[in-house]
């Protein structure tokens, strides 16, 4: 319990001091902030009201407490172009993002565990030089090519699977429940998680392979064969829980990067997510929304490395008893 409370205290200051950072960066950037919102028609009065209006008359500590206070209320603001709150935006495109990236992940980690394991088995065998330079090619080719030559090949040559977006033009569903566990969301989605799973995987499969080699020479692997436990027991419990461990963390760094970084995947396969919509407000200086999409990114961020710090403690107690 107290290592949960310290991790969680380390969050929130995390969270504090990235609020803190969003709050300057935009501010203290050459420029007025409303630049690209204030009309060349409107007079400097209307220009006044608006400063006003947004609060940016006051003194920064004041804009500070207003945009603390304001963020503690779920308030984040007005989109300068869609006229619209924020958070009205980012909860449209939220759901969208975080069910390609945890599909996505989920699929490249549990084949590249499983292969991972497999393949420490069966070093310096024919299998093993096919399979890890595969592995290394996926790696090591951007998303936008796997994207691509999966969209031909299935999309446009088999016809399997729709070209883009997230659910087929006029389609109506009476939740987002029931729009998320549609069979036309699930044939949306397919080739956009393919795409980060293909990706994804070199690194889980050569990481846990890595691992596991070096574990497999290990004391205790050499008691349970002389204790006479069968060769799948050594590897599953004993082996591979252990090799688990630098998997984990790989999957929290994996799953900060991919969710901020989802935007090439999203623009091949038109998926409204969140890092289209990030993209979108930095280009037209839609400053409210690309604040409140740094922050909602940062925000799951945090409280999914938190989870996965707790998980960590578990695989090995001499994380929270160090």
């Amino acid at each position: 319990m107290s290592y949960a409370l310290r991790r969680l205290v380390h969050s929130f200051f995390v969270l504090w001091a990235i609020v803190t950072i969003l709050f300057l960066m935009f501010r203290l950037m050459p420029g007025n902030p409303l630049a690209a919102y204030i009309n060349e028609q409107l007079t400097e009065e209307d220009q006044r009201l608006i400063m006003v209006q947004f609060g940016l008359d006051r003194p920064l500590y004041e804009q500070y407490l207003i945009y603390i206070a304001n963020l503690f209320q779920g308030n984040l603001g007005m989109s300068f172009f869609r006229r619209e709150p924020v958070w009205d935006v980012l909860k449209s495109a939220l759901p969208n993002t975080l069910i390609l990236t945890i599909s996505g992940l989920v699929m490249a980690y549990v084949f590249g565990v499983l292969a991972g394991a497999w393949l420490a088995t069966k070093r310096g065998t024919l299998a093993e030089g096919v399979i890890v330079p595969i592995a290394l090619a996926t790696r090591a080719a951007p998303e936008f090519w796997i994207g691509m030559i999966l969209l031909t090949i299935f999309a446009f040559t088999l016809g399997w699977f729709p070209a883009g977006g997230a659910n087929s033009p006029g389609a109506t569903y009476a939740s987002e429940w029931s729009r998320i566990f549609s069979f036309d969301f699930l044939l949306h989605i397919t080739l956009p998680a393919l795409t980060l799973a293909l990706y994804l995987q070199g690194l889980p499969l050569l990481l846990m392979r890595s691992t596991m080699l070096e574990i497999l020479h290990e004391e205790f692997i050499t008691m349970s064969k002389i204790k006479g436990l069968s060769p799948w027991r050594i590897t599953l419990h004993h082996a591979a829980r252990n090799a688990l461990l630098p998997v984990v963390t790989a999957f929290a760094l994996g799953l900060g990067a991919t969710l901020g970084g989802n935007v090439v995947v999203e623009t091949v396969f038109s998926w409204p997510g969140l890092g289209r919509v990030l993209v979108s407000a930095v280009s037209q200086s839609d400053y409210p929304l690309a604040q409140g999409a740094f922050f909602l990114i940062s925000l799951v961020l945090i409280t999914l490395n938190f989870f996965v710090d707790l998980v960590y403690g578990l695989l090995d107690p001499r994380v929270s008893h160090g």
